[in-house]
């Protein structure tokens, strides 16, 4: 029997040392738990559509070099930090000193400092199991460098912070993004993560890790973008605590590529916290794009609202696997996913998995998925009005996603977003 392929030690073997001590121990750590790690396959659960687009070689383990021009010049309307496969660029970061609210380099970080932050890093992430692959987890063993944002209590950032993630062209090679944001008691923060490339054929593989630990009271937005060129492998994780009263909203819009994945846990740990999951979806040719969600009720009296929406064309696939877990303890707890997925071609696929896990007898919970296709008499109604047929096919895609790209809360972002979902209309309805 051919053995399943494992994580090489060449793989996992650190590029750097400039982190402080604490840091790197949990780096050290974490590649020995990795190593020789089975790869996933279609019998592994959560990977079961996505494992055959994972190609990982060893010459990934060689960290793509920071030197060269950027290839982003997105003018923002708010702070920026730039980043470039996983190291931060000061020279290309535009954020005042703010009262309050801190931003720094994991390197630039005292040994304490560090001490501290190691012993929270990967903590808002479920790797308990040890029997599921944690590709997150390789972020830990690999990261060279990460952002530490600290939020004082009552600190309000007054405008958006762009963090503007991109992979170079200038070698092939992995880049491991890493940001933990630590929000204060009352706290609040708009945070958008713009991962991008400097072209469409960057053959490289991004493994991010974005955490957020939400104090009482605190307020937190995340828009994530993903926008990398088609070849770049995309595997990220989003991990979020809350305590009491706080609040966390996320907007995500991904587009498709060789392989894209993103796993969103949240952990409700104090009473009447609330979440709001907001997810968008489009693939075309061959594409593949994978959501993972889970929402972990712990505490009583919390609310989430989920609701992610798929797009597929041509050959590609689109996956959600959407999971609310409520405790014991979480009573009164109200908890609402729904998935709505629409397939523009017949060769295209979705599979969707929403599951609910209760363990208490007072909550008020709900989910829901669809598959279908655009509706024929909608089509026919649009048409006989005098709208052209492709106009009428891009005017009803739209309304099925319109709805969450218009809640997204920074115009700009929206205004890019749709700038290329109409790119992707255009391909995807050029033969209509």
């Amino acid at each position: 029997m051919k053995a399943a392929p494992t994580l090489s030690t060449a793989f996992l073997h650190p590029a750097g040392q400039s982190l402080p001590e604490p840091l790197l121990a949990l780096r050290k750590k974490r590649g020995s738990e990795l190593v020789n790690m089975a790869l996933p396959t279609r019998k592994t659960e959560n990977w079961k559509y996505s494992s055959k687009y994972l190609k990982l070689t060893d010459d990934m383990a060689i960290s793509l070099p920071v030197e060269g021009k950027g290839g982003n010049s997105l003018a923002v309307p708010g702070y920026k930090v730039a980043m470039r496969n996983g190291i931060m660029m000061p020279e290309a970061s535009d954020y005042p000193d703010m009262e309050g609210i801190t931003i720094e380099r994991f390197e630039d970080l005292d040994d304490e400092a560090a001490a501290a932050l190691a012993q929270r890093l990967d903590a808002t992430l479920d790797l308990s199991d040890k029997k599921a692959v944690h590709l997150s987890a390789m972020n830990s063993a690999r990261f060279e460098d990460g952002l530490l944002i600290r939020l004082k209590p009552d600190a309000v950032l007054d405008q958006p912070l762009f963090i503007i993630h991109e992979v170079s062209a200038d070698a092939s090679g992995s880049a491991y993004p890493r940001v933990y944001v630590d929000a204060g008691r009352n706290s609040k923060i708009t945070l958008v993560e713009e991962f991008t490339s400097s072209g469409e054929d960057v053959p490289a593989l991004v493994n991010t890790v974005t955490e957020f630990s939400l104090a009482e009271g605190a307020n937190v937005t995340s828009i994530r973008l993903n926008l990398e060129g088609n070849s770049v492998q995309h595997v990220g994780a989003t991990g979020v605590s809350q305590q009491r009263s706080s609040r966390f909203e996320s907007h995500s819009v991904g587009f498709g590529g060789t392989l894209r994945r993103h796993d969103l846990q949240v952990r409700l740990e104090g009473e009447g916290a609330e979440c709001k999951l907001n997810g968008v979806v489009v693939t075309q040719g061959k594409q593949h794009y994978d959501n993972h969600t889970c929402i972990q009720h712990i505490a009583p009296r919390c609310n989430s609202e989920e609701t992610y929406r798929n797009i597929a064309a041509d050959q590609s696939h689109a996956v959600f696997n959407g999971r609310i877990h409520i405790h014991q303890d979480a009573q009164k707890s109200n908890a609402n996913m729904n998935n709505n997925n629409l397939l523009l071609h017949t060769g295209a696929e979705i599979d969707t998995k929403p599951e609910l896990e209760i363990y208490a007898d007072d909550v008020k919970c709900a989910h829901g998925a669809t598959i279908g296709q655009l509706d024929k008499t909608s089509l026919f109604y649009l048409v006989s009005r005098g709208i052209g047929r492709r106009d009428a096919n891009v005017l009803l895609t739209m309304a099925f996603i319109n709805e969450l790209v218009s809640q997204i809360p920074v115009e700009q972002v929206r205004d890019s977003v749709n700038a290329r979902l109409n790119n992707f209309f255009d391909q995807a309805f050029q033969e209509v």
